[in-house]
Order: C-alpha cells, then structure tokens, then sequence
C-alpha cells in the first residue's frame, strides 16, 4: 500500500490544482450511480474548493457544478453563461474572465429571466457558502411532486392562491398598533405579506417581540424573534381540492366579518391533486397536542401524529431557544431550574416541575410545516399560530441561567390547561404563598388573577393583566407585582369596606392549609447532573410559613378551587397526603 501512495504522490507532484480539480471532476462524473456523486469525491472536491479561492473561469465554473449537484441540479455550460437548471426554474450565471461574476438571473418556468441582486452579492463576495442555502431554499421552493404535467398544474395552483392572499392582505382594518409594520405582522389577516420573487417563495411574518424592546432589554437572555412562514406545496397521502385560478370573485364582496365571500366548491376552478399547500414555519413552533388538533379541524387535513415527535412543552422550548445562556439546570433529575436576570441585580428563579409538565395534556410537538388547501384558512390558521407563540414567549421568558448567580426570589410554574398555567411565590408582603394564574385566550386577550390571602383588590388583577400584555415577560410582570403587593398592604384599609365582603373574598383566594410550625425553612440543593449541570447553593428555596396571627385570616374558608377547571397542583411534591404543607427540615 505504501509502495502505491508513493507512486501517486510521484505521478501527481507535477500537475497544478486545475488539473487535479478537473480529475476529481472526470471521477465523480464516472460514478456507478449517476444519481448520485460518489461522497468521497465530492467532500475531497469541496475541501480543495474551500481552500483556494475561485480565481480563474474554469474554477468558479468547477465551484457552481459541484454546488448544482449537491442540489441535485443540472449544470450546463455555453461561453461564459452557466446554467444550474431543474425542471421548474433555472439560474444563469454570466462569468468573467478572472473568475467574478457578471449577473445572475433566475427564470421560472414559462417566465423571462429576472437579476437576483441577492444571489449576485453572494457570489461575487465568494460566500459560496451562503450561495449554495439560498439555493438550496430555492430549489425547495420549486420542488413541487409529481410527474411533469401535475408539476406544472400545482405551479400555477400555488400563484393562484399568493394572488389571493394578496387580496386578502389588501382589505381594510382597524389598525392596533401605532408601529404600522408591527401592527401589521401581529394583527394582520395575513400577516405582513412579503410578496414571492423569482429567487424568494412568498412568505408571511405573522408574529414579533420586536416592539418589546424595553422588557426584553431588562432580560439579558430575552432576544426579539420574528415568527415567519413560506407559502409553498407539498406532496399528500390522500388527495385534496386546490384551487386551480383565483377563488375571489372581483369585486370582491365582503361578509359582516370584513372577509371576502370565496367562490363555492361547487361552482369555482378547482381540481383534486395528491397534493396540499404548506405554511413551512420559520423558526419551526413547539406546539400543544391540542392546538395540533385544533390545526386539522380548521383544514380537514389529519396531522398525522406518527410523525410528530411528542414531548413536555418546556423541554421543547429550551431545546429551541434562541439564547445562548438558555440552559436549565436539573433537580431531582426532572425538575429543572432557571435563573433569570433582572436590573437591580434582582435574580428571580424560576422551576419547571417534570412531573406536572410530563402528562398527557400537556405534551408538545415541534410543527415545522402546516398543511392546508384554501385561501379562507389562512387566517384562522395564522391566529391559531399566534396563539401558540404567545404563550411560548411567555414561558420562554423564565427561561435563562446565570451560573453561579444567588436567587432572590423563587417560582414555581406549573401548568393549568393548554393554554393557562400558575406561578407559585412567597409573597414579599407576608409570610404565605401566592399564586400568579396566567390565562392566554388568544394572542391578543392575557388575563391575569392574583391569589393570596388578604389580596382583595380587584384593581391588582387588572394592573397585572395590563403589566403582561405589555412586556409579555412572566419576571418583569413579577416585578411589577411584588411593588403592587407591598403597596396595598402597606395602605391602610378603607373604613367604607364591610367586614361580611372581606370573608366572602375568602373565597377567591387561595386557601392555604394551617402548619403549626412558625419558621420551617426548606433548601433543596443538588449535585452536578451528568450534562455538567449543577445547581448552585443559592438555588435553594426557602418558605417562611405563616406567623400565628396570620393563620385565621388565611383559613377563613375552607378549601375552595379558584381555577375553573382542574389545576395539576401548587408546590405539589412539597405537600402530605392531606393537601397540608410538611414540616420541611
């Protein structure tokens, strides 16, 4: 063996790099499968490529046909023009004689070639890397299924409907928001539309943190996050009816909800395929196994749940999040904790209790794709999205650890429905728990309900509510809440308030089980986990349990649920079988 490497090695010293590219090239092109390049060759082609730059024609020709065939594209060559082609678009890309790039155009099928300003920066700066992505997206964009004739049908399918969702994005609105964009892309039919090009699929921005930017500010791990989706077609198990010309009617007329009346099954131009439309997600959305549901009974088209990876929603959350510093850190090998930064150096932590977020209900699915086969949908689909994402980024904003950082203050999340959940804290106020209960009705509509013995005031709710739709931040609404708290029970009680409502109030609020022991102090601490992981000495939690004198206030009532369904629990594992608080040593 050694005896033959030497021969290549002599047989090869003289030949220059072009000689030896356009020799991987002849092998790879003599491969047993012509599908296919054979691997090796191609990754010894793209480290040579890597490491000198395209600085002749016939490189960057070398450079544009190995990229084309990792695409699974065609290449082809005439002159100075290179045409990376597939069967429903193609690229021309005109060189110069030192290697540069001249133009670039893309054509789609049975249209003139448009200039891709995008593609030419991307070539001519040698980002080759970034090139062959973008192609990549571009091919999936017009990587529709089928034989040629179905291909071209569903082509023309897919303009058709980008065509009516610009109609619909047209429609007048109440605007709810003073940010036009952002009122756009959060409130909007559609979304904020940005309409398809030659070289981009048409795409739709339907929710942003962006105009959060003070809270976000105040959460160093918190960053803003466009939600986005392609429109575009996908291949189906069963066959489905797609629009085959635009199903709006013009002028349109529209219904007492402001949308346009859509032309009937019975009457319009529509033909069956085995095929859908695709709302592909950008990022892809965790969502709840409910909300998938909800997703197949706006389209009638089943989410097959075999293909679904299903897991509890927090683990998903953490698994996708943007932030560096988004690490949890486990307790009890299924609790996991976060610590959160907030200024004033004020660290709040928070823990997702694995036994409560691990049931049935509240399992989750990462939805990358959303199949669906008509423009009216979009909508309801768009909201449902929003929905899921508001609730995400409420969740997501607990999410985040300092290592090393002591804790102030300690919370407990646990989840109450698919779209409500409870935060557990002491109240800086008194020596007793309260309960923060989060309700996410839709994107637009948070409720939020304070409960704790002697928190009366309506007004808290309402100033709580207020606080989360506008940061949609669970710590800084936390914040905000603890100087609520402090200040009602520092007012002194108004002599107009009689003492009958005062006890049916009782009612309302937590009830919190006598403990008889004054000063209990729980601290829970854990070893370094196999990840590497390890919660610090300050990640402790401490209850200071009610004083005498605040007892008969607390248990004026007797148990009542405040939820109007049924809640997983609240500091559950540090409860007895009788729902009473244990004596924690």
């Amino acid at each position: 063996m050694k005896s033959i490497i030497s021969d290549l090695h002599l047989k090869y010293a003289e030949k220059n790099w072009n000689e030896t590219f356009q020799l991987v090239r002849r092998c790879m092109d003599k491969s047993r499968d012509e599908s296919k390049p054979c691997e090796l060759l191609v990754r010894s082609l793209e480290k040579l490529q890597e490491v000198f730059n395209a600085s002749s024609m016939n490189a960057m020709r070398s450079r544009l046909e190995m990229i084309a065939k990792q695409q699974g594209m065609g290449f082809h060559i005439t002159e100075a023009t290179c045409y990376l082609t597939a069967d429903l678009f193609y690229l021309e890309v005109v060189l110069l004689p030192c290697g540069g790039v001249e133009e670039v155009k893309v054509a789609p099928h049975g249209g003139s070639p448009v200039s891709s300003e995008s593609l030419l920066e991307l070539l001519r700066s040698k980002n080759l890397t970034d090139f062959s992505m973008k192609l990549e997206g571009l091919f999936t964009q017009y990587n529709i299924p089928g034989d040629n004739d179905v291909k071209l049908k569903l082509f023309a399918s897919l303009q058709y409907l980008g065509k009516d969702l610009q109609e619909l994005s047209r429609l007048p609105r109440v605007p709810h928001d003073s940010d036009a964009q952002i009122d756009m892309i959060n409130n909007g039919r559609i979304g904020c539309l940005i309409a398809g090009k030659e070289d981009c699929p048409l795409t739709i921005q339907f929710y942003t943190t962006d105009g959060l930017k003070t809270s976000i500010s105040q959460i160093p791990c918190m960053e803003p996050v466009v939600q986005a989706a392609q429109v575009t077609v996908g291949l189906s198990d069963t066959t489905h009816t797609l629009q085959t010309a635009s199903v709006i009617p013009q002028p349109p007329q529209l219904d007492p909800q402001g949308y346009p009346v859509f032309t009937p099954l019975s009457e319009g131009p529509y033909e069956t395929f085995p095929a859908c439309f695709l709302l592909r997600v950008q990022p892809p959305i965790p969502m709840m196994s409910s909300f998938v549901k909800k997703l197949s009974q706006i389209t009638d088209v089943t989410i097959p749940d075999v293909d679904l990876q299903w897991a509890p929603l927090p683990k998903l959350l953490l698994k996708g999040s943007l932030s560096a510093n988004s690490h949890g850190e486990m307790l009890d090998e299924q609790d996991t904790i976060f610590t959160v930064p907030l200024p004033g150096d004020v660290m709040h932590s928070y823990i997702f209790p694995g036994a409560a977020w691990e049931v049935s209900a509240q399992r989750a699915a990462v939805m990358d794709s959303i199949p669906f086969t008509h423009p009216a949908q979009v909508p309801a689909l768009l909201e449902l999205l929003r929905h899921q994402c508001t609730i995400n980024t409420l969740l997501r904003s607990c999410m985040c650890t300092n290592q090393g950082s002591a804790c102030n203050l300690h919370f407990e999340v646990l989840p109450e429905s698919d779209t409500s959940f409870s935060v557990t804290f002491h109240r800086p106020d008194a020596d007793s728990l309260a309960v923060l209960l989060v309700n996410v009705f839709d994107s637009h509509q948070i409720n939020c309900s304070v409960f704790g013995a002697g928190i009366r005031d309506s007004s808290t709710d309402e100033y709580v509510s207020s606080v989360l739709k506008r940061c949609v931040s669970i710590p800084v609404t936390l914040r905000e809440l603890y100087s609520k708290l402090e200040q009602i029970t520092s007012a002194p009680l108004s002599p107009s308030r009689p003492a009958t409502t005062e006890a049916q109030n009782d009612h309302s609020t937590l009830s919190i089980t006598t403990v008889t022991n004054t000063n209990t102090l729980f601290s829970q601490s854990a070893a370094a986990s196999d990840g590497g992981l390890a919660v610090s000495g300050s990640a402790c939690y401490a209850l200071s349990v009610a004083k005498p004198e605040l007892l008969s206030e607390i248990n004026t009532s007797p148990d009542v649920n405040p939820y109007p369904f049924t809640p997983v629990g609240v500091f559950s594992h540090w409860m007895t079988n009788n729902s009473r608080l244990s004596e924690l040593t």
